[in-house]
C-alpha cells in the first residue's frame, strides 16, 4: 500500500517501541475491555510494550504524532501470526501483575477474535490512541486518515475491534459500521464490537 503520512506523522521504528506503547497503553487506561481482561494498568501497559515491540513495529505498520498519538496497522501481505515467544510474553506477563484469571481471559478474547477475523485482504487496526490529556482535539482523525485514504484509493476494507462503546461516533463517523456478531468470550465480559470499513470511492 501507499500510504502518505504527511508531514506529521512518523512511521515507528524499533526506537520508538516504548513511546508508541505508552500513548497507546495511556489512551486506554479506561477502556472496559481491556480493563475486564488484565484487570490492572500495568497489565496493560506490559501488552502494548509487548505487541508493538514484537509484532506492530517490526512486522506491521505503525506510527505516532510527536509524543501524543499512534496507531498500529497490520497490511494486507504483513505477517500477522503472533509467534510463541509473544504469546508466552503476554501470558507470563498477565499472570505476573493481573493473576491466572487474566491469562484466561487473555486466551479466550484472542481465540473469539480470531474466529470472527476477515479472510479477505483488508487493513486490519489493531489499536489507535491519544494521550488523555490530549484528547478531544481532532488527533485522532489525523491519526487514522491516511491509512484510510490509502484504502480508498486501492479499494480495499478496514477492519478493526472496538473494545470501548464511547470510541463508536468516532469509528462511525470515519465510515466504519458493525458487522457480525458482538464478541463476548465470557458472558459478562463487556462488548468487543468488530468493525468494517468498506473502500469509499473518488470524489
Amino acid at each position: 500500500m501507499q500510504i502518505d503520512l504527511g508531514a506529521e506523522l512518523i512511521r515507528a521504528g524499533s526506537g520508538d517501541a516504548n513511546l508508541v506503547a505508552e500513548i497507546t497503553a495511556d489512551a486506554f487506561y479506561d477502556d472496559p475491555f481491556n480493563r475486564w481482561i488484565f484487570g490492572t494498568f500495568p497489565a496493560i501497559s506490559s501488552m502494548f510494550h509487548i505487541l508493538a515491540r514484537g509484532v506492530y513495529i517490526p512486522r506491521g505498520f505503525a506510527y505516532r504524532l510527536g509524543d501524543e498519538g499512534a496507531c498500529m496497522w497490520m497490511l494486507p501481505g504483513q505477517q500477522t501470526d503472533f509467534s510463541m515467544s509473544v504469546y508466552a510474553a503476554i501470558a507470563w506477563s498477565s499472570l505476573l501483575k493481573s493473576g491466572p484469571r487474566s491469562v484466561v481471559r487473555a486466551i479466550k478474547t484472542g481465540n473469539a477474535m480470531d474466529a470472527q477475523h476477515p479472510h479477505f485482504p483488508h487493513a486490519y487496526l489493531f489499536s489507535i490512541g491519544v494521550r488523555r490529556n490530549q484528547q478531544g482535539k481532532g488527533l485522532g482523525r489525523k491519526l487514522i486518515q491516511p491509512v484510510l485514504d490509502a484504502c480508498d484509493r486501492e479499494s480495499l476494507p478496514a477492519y478493526l475491534e472496538n473494545s470501548n462503546p464511547a470510541n463508536t461516533g468516532f469509528y462511525r463517523s470515519c465510515g466504519f459500521e458493525e458487522v457480525g456478531k458482538v464478541i463476548h468470550p465470557e458472558a459478562d465480559s463487556p462488548p468487543l464490537v468488530p468493525m468494517l470499513r468498506q473502500p469509499r470511492p473518488p470524489a
